[in-house]
């Protein structure tokens, strides 16, 4: 029985910016706060964490590379709340540059959870987002570099307005296979792994933010994609600029759009600036 009260969810919400969010929320949303983990035992250490500063975010165990558990999730969310208020998808992996892991399995790996992970809790959630709804997948400005270094094709081709999701699916597939080919920079990808998959992150809430125009533009739902900026998590590491809080401004602020907000929608945002793709 859902109790009608606002929800907001937070993937891979244990540590580093996720970790943040979810305090902020706890603090600002006025509604129930739901705090996400792949490993459980992590997720309610993070739980206990805030609770321990006063706060009471609840915790569900979701990882996004496992259809199941999202499905569970979903039907809780469903169960619980009748649907989802603010949905920010933070969770997301990323190999040190020292890494000898050979690139090919780099690619392979990250892409399956930034890109499909994403993809796939978006694919489950967003029809339980209610009017008014906000969603915010956390990409990266590694993005727009990779982007930028691009060959002039696949720059046309993520920059389109009209790329359709299996376009887009059969472009992070090529990159993967172009990888194991050893083929990759001849076919014009960049050398990054972690980059390709933010493109995928970006672009992909693109095509979402315009399928909601389609499909429920009267619910004034709002998505955006958004760098948290150099922030540091186990991820950057220690000598980034950014405090974890500092990293969560900018998703804060895309998740606590005004109700009567117009945009923005379909962007990607750094420092709350909307940023030319």
């Amino acid at each position: 029985m859902s109790s009608g009260r606002r929800v907001a969810l937070v993937t891979g919400a244990n540590k580093g910016v996720g970790f943040a969010i979810a305090r902020d929320l706890c603090r600002r949303f006025s509604g129930d706060v739901v705090l996400t983990a792949r490993d459980e035992s992590r997720g309610q250490a993070a739980v206990q964490q805030l609770q321990a500063e006063g706060l009471s975010p609840r915790f569900h165990q979701l990882d996004i590379t496992d259809l199941q558990s999202i499905r569970t999730l979903r039907d809780f969310l469903k169960k619980e709340y009748g649907g989802l208020d603010v949905l920010i998808n933070n969770a997301g992996i990323a190999f040190k540059t020292w890494d000898t892991t050979p690139f090919h399995v780099q690619a392979e790996v990250t892409m399956k959870t930034n890109f499909y992970g994403t993809r796939d809790v978006c694919a489950e959630l967003l029809p339980l987002m209610k009017p008014q709804g906000r969603v915010v997948n956390v990409s990266s400005m590694e993005s727009l570099r990779a982007l930028r270094t691009c060959s002039p094709e696949l720059q046309q081709k993520f920059r389109s307005e009209t790329i359709t999701e299996e376009e887009l699916v059969g472009l992070m597939n090529k990159f993967v296979e172009d990888t194991k080919n050893g083929v990759h920079k001849k076919e014009g990808w960049p050398n990054t792994a972690y980059g390709v998959t933010k493109i995928g992150v970006t672009v992909l809430s693109r095509i979402q933010a315009r399928k909601l125009n389609e499909q429920r533009k009267a619910d004034k739902i709002l998505l955006n994609a958004c760098c948290p900026g150099w922030v540091r998590t186990d991820m950057a590491g220690p000598t980034a600029p950014k405090s974890p809080e500092e990293g969560a401004e900018t998703p804060m602020y895309l998740a606590l759009l005004p109700l009567d907000a117009e945009g923005p929608h379909g962007q990607f945002v750094m420092e709350k600036k909307v940023e030319p793709w």
